[in-house]
């Protein structure tokens, strides 16, 4: 499809109608009757995953199943000639994961047939209140980390001394249960040591971040330890600038994302995706900070276990909130503290066989490093 510039009347030139397009936050393509897309915005790219030159081309059922009401909309337009526009369609395929939106769809007019098609998706609104609630969530940790540290570890002290005085003087059938008092304590004073994390308020030392490194860092780590028999796959995007953060800070919330989804029980064998992408649109507010920034950057761990649970799926990022045996359910309110005080955001979508997590992070506006993906 053509794309001419505008000119008004005194001759000065308007924006290029892909400019104006490319500027709107929902996605937009273009399709003929037979469902070849013709052309794509810049959030259609963010929407779809793929750049524009792998969509303009193909077909949309490439990216969209053929039984969504998507195409039976895409008929009806070709067939009648007027718009159409329908609320709350959910768009499922492997490639773009569960989208819940609201589609709208136009003849160009004198476009033989092109069609415009709008997906506007309906769950930005609900993540951003997510975004809040994990913050309340992490700022409700840390409070609690600094009244433990407080109140708890001198008196677990006090009890440890108590216990090895009369593990001095009680028989040797009885000193089990000292030993057990001792043993106790010391499990406490760890779970305490982990969330004084969590009541640590001083400034991040940020600066550039090539976010490459960091996460081949992490794969490192993880093929070397608890994820050997993961099989890893990486879709970078080696243009994107650096991130404003602190490195060990981050390489922390990706190492405990990863973990996790190594830890997810799976059906299959077991694969993660690492992915860096840009995308705009989502301005949130960062602690310390009066303007709202835009958080561009956004790098996704993708696995293939069996996906979050009901009963855990609203409280995921709340402390002590976890489905394994083990845990201790601090891993995530650490990565959602951590990326509350980088002015970032996080968001999931978990589905059988799919679930990703999205962290959304500031650039490093003056940034002169590349973040070229790392060998």
């Amino acid at each position: 499809m053509a794309l001419h510039s505008l000119k008004r009347s005194n001759g000065v030139s308007e924006q290029f109608p892909s400019a104006i397009l490319d500027s709107l936050s929902e996605a937009v393509v273009v399709v003929d009757p037979s469902g070849h897309i013709h052309y794509a915005n810049l959030s259609a790219e963010q929407f779809f995953g793929v750049g524009r030159a792998r969509l303009v081309g193909h077909p949309l059922s490439e990216f969209v199943p053929e039984d969504t009401p998507l195409f039976s909309l895409l008929e009806q337009v070709t067939t009648t000639g007027g718009a159409v526009a329908e609320n709350g369609v959910t768009l499922a395929s492997p490639r773009i994961g569960s989208r819940f939106c609201a589609l709208r769809l136009s003849p160009i007019v004198d476009g033989d047939g092109l069609v415009a098609v709008s997906l506007v998706e309906q769950t930005i609104a609900r993540n951003i209140d997510r975004q809040m609630s994990h913050r309340s969530a992490a700022r409700s940790v840390s409070a609690l980390a600094a009244m433990l540290a407080h109140e708890v570890k001198n008196p677990l002290s006090g009890i440890r001394g108590a216990a090895q005085l009369l593990e001095q003087s009680v028989p040797d059938s009885e000193r089990e249960l000292t030993s057990l008092i001792c043993e106790e304590t010391d499990r406490i004073v760890a779970l305490v040591d982990r969330m004084e994390a969590f009541a640590d308020g001083r400034p991040i030392e940020r600066g550039p971040i090539n976010i490459h490194q960091v996460l081949n860092h992490v794969r490192r780590l993880s093929q070397n330890g608890f994820g050997k028999n993961v099989r890893f796959v990486e879709t970078y995007d080696p243009s994107l600038p650096d991130v404003h953060g602190d490195r060990d800070q981050l390489i922390q919330v990706f190492l405990n994302l990863v973990k996790n989804a190594c830890e997810v029980p799976g059906d299959n064998d077991r694969e993660i995706e690492l992915s860096t992408a840009f995308k705009h649109g989502l301005r949130l507010a960062v602690p310390g900070q009066q303007a709202r920034v835009n958080l561009p950057l956004v790098v996704s761990v993708r696995d293939n276990g069996r996906g979050v649970s009901d009963e855990i799926r609203s409280h995921l990022f709340d402390a002590f909130v976890t489905n394994k045996p083990t845990g201790t359910g601090l891993g995530l309110a650490l990565v959602a503290k951590i990326i509350n005080d980088h002015g970032g955001a996080i968001e999931f979508d978990s589905e059988p066989g799919r679930t990703t997590f999205r962290v959304m992070l500031p650039l490093q506006l003056s940034s002169t490093v590349s973040s070229k993906v790392a060998p």
